[in-house]
This record gives structure tokens, sequence and C-alpha cells, in this order.
């Protein structure tokens, strides 16, 4: 068991400041040096066009394009290889696993993942150039996770394959661009249903109006359907499943049981949370362990989040945030059942 923690960063201003200030953050950290060893062992696979990425990018998230060459300009990089490392087009993607409970009043995710790919930042951002304000813990700096905007529009993601991959966004970016361009869930869907995707994932979207929708998008098709749970699995799209699937519909099962018995949002973040309900995951060598728990409340525009198994949710006021009041807390703390190395807390 060790200690984890997760910093919460907190921004107001334009996307090019954000990413100049992200790029001298990260000079001081260990991510990057990390990264820089990963990226020696592993080629990639995949090809980085610096205009052919910036024609797909600009037109949906310009300010994301900004806060790029922010990056660029801090850590004085080439954009090619700021594109390579933060750009969220075309980048590969290994397995992972994820678990979503919503009702109509909040979403409660598993974030599930390898501890190397965790870069413990917790992301609260109001641009004043373009955009929605957004809170979320980040992925590859400019993506997120999992999320909510000012609007109420909540975010997060299931893998399913990456198998037969296309040009296209991966699943953190996705969940980026719909979080700062979209006001609800009609409108992500539209969205969904229009870019590119490169790998085949479930997009679960709450918004105020209280109804969950589960978007199964591949490089080749996209499906919108309603429900409360997703896990590892397309419902219709089952021509793109994995043929393992046992131990993403034993949690899909293990969460349905107990939703008739789940009266409230703690009870909800317990079900996910407790290591001994059967949803919580240690799977942390087979790049399917959770990491993090994530509450989203649309209609009261909260936030909680915890770190590991068996913690109760730090509770993020996101609308007295909007009103101008930064969070006091500068670290969220938990503990994991792994020794494996976070890429955030050392060098591997």
């Amino acid at each position: 068991m060790q200690t984890i923690y997760s910093d919460v960063k907190q921004f107001r201003g334009s996307h090019y400041d954000f990413g100049y200030q992200q790029g001298l953050d990260l000079k001081q950290a260990y991510i990057l040096q990390n990264r820089k060893k990963q990226w020696n062992i592993r080629q990639p696979r995949f090809d980085i066009h610096e205009t052919e990425v910036k024609r797909i990018v600009q037109p949906i998230a310009p300010g994301i394009w900004d806060e790029l060459c922010g990056l660029m300009d801090a850590l004085q990089w080439q954009m090619v290889d700021i594109l390579k490392e933060f750009g969220g087009y075309r980048l590969e993607y290994k397995k992972s696993g994820c678990s979503i409970f919503t009702s109509s009043d909040y979403m409660i995710r598993n974030y599930d993942y390898h501890p190397k790919t965790y870069e413990g930042r917790y992301m609260v951002f109001q641009p004043n150039d373009q955009g929605y304000a957004t809170i979320a813990p980040s992925q590859r700096i400019t993506g997120r996770m999992d999320g909510m905007n000012e609007h109420g529009l909540a975010i997060g993601y299931n893998f399913i394959h990456r198998r037969r991959p296309k040009d296209g966004f991966i699943c953190n970016m996705i969940a980026r661009i719909i979080l700062e361009n979209c006001k609800n869930a009609q409108e992500a869907i539209a969205l969904l249903q229009e870019i590119p995707h490169r790998h085949s994932f479930s997009y679960v979207l709450l918004d105020k109006n209280g109804e969950s929708y589960i978007v199964e998008a591949s490089p080749r098709s996209v499906y919108i359907r309603t429900d409360q749970v997703c896990t590892n699995h397309f419902e219709n799209l089952v021509e793109e499943n994995r043929h393992h699937l046992k131990d993403s519909k034993r949690r899909q099962q293990t969460i349905q049981e107990e939703t008739n018995a789940t009266t409230s949002a703690y009870e909800a973040f317990k079900l996910m949370n407790d290591s001994k309900r059967g949803v919580f995951s240690t799977k942390y060598k087979q790049w399917a362990g959770t990491i993090h728990t994530s509450g989203y409340f649309p209609k009261q525009l909260k936030a909680w989040f915890a770190l590991g198994s068996d913690r109760d949710p730090v509770i993020f006021d996101f609308k007295k945030w909007l009103s101008g009041k930064n969070f006091t807390i500068k670290q969220v703390i938990g503990k994991v059942d792994t020794s494996l190395p976070f890429i955030h807390m050392e060098r591997i």
C-alpha cells in the first residue's frame, strides 16, 4: 500500500497563458522525464504532420491549439514534439478498465488504468478567450479523464479496444473538446457523431436535464443509447467488442444488482469505491487498477474526488469557484494497493 497524491491546479485566463504556465510547471516535474524514457523504449505507432493536425484541431478547438502553442513556447520544443506528447490526435492507447454509474442527479466513475500513466493533476480552468470552464483530472496534460463544465455537462469514458485504429482523436482529448464546446448532452452527442475517433470507447454523458446517454463510438460507427451502467463492452456495436468480456460483464452486473438499494449519491460512491463491493479493481499490473473515483453533480455544480479505495470524497463546489472563490485545497491524498511507481511522483 502506498500513499499517492493529485495536485489541484487552478487557472483563469487565456488558453495560451494556461499552456505556458503548464509548460513552466512541467519543467520542474518528473512527468516529462519519465515520458521521454517511455518513448525511448517503444516506438510510436502513428505519424504526426503538423499542418494536418492543425487543420483538424483548429476548427473544433482553437483554444486548445493556443494552449499547445503556449506549451511549445514555455518548453522550447518543436511543435511536432508537442503534438506527439500533448496533441491528442493519432496517439496509441493501451488496454484499461473503468466503470460508470449514473442517476438523474449524479455520475460516479472509477478510473482504472496503470500507475505509470497517471499524472496526478486535478485541473480547474476558466478560459477568458473561448470555451467553457471545466473541472477534471488531466491525462496527457491537455486531455481529461472525466469531468464537468460550467453548464453542468459531465462526461466519462470506458475503453473497448484499440484494434483497427484510424486517424482521429483519442479519448482524453475528445473529453476535453466536449467539455469546452458543449452545453448539454445533445450537443455532445452531435459532436461525438462528427468527430473522428482513433479507437473504440463508450462515452457516458449526463447534464442538468437528468438524462444519461451512452455513446458507443468506434472509428467505423457511432451508436447512442440510454442506460445507467457502463463498463468495458458495447451493447449494440457488438462486432467491435473484445473476445474476453467476463470481468466487464461481472462489474456491470454487480452495479446493476445494487441499483435499487442505492438511494443516495454517497451510497453510489461507496459502491464504486469500496474495495470489498466488487467494482473497485486492484489489477494495476494488468493496466486495469482503479486509481480514482470521481463524482459529478450537474444540477448542483459540485464534483467529488477520491484517490484509492475506501475513501470519503473531497467535495469541490464548482459553482462557488465559478463566482471567483478559489479552492483552498492544494492536494488530494489517497492510498493504493500497489508498489508500482506513479509517473508524477518519482523518476521511473
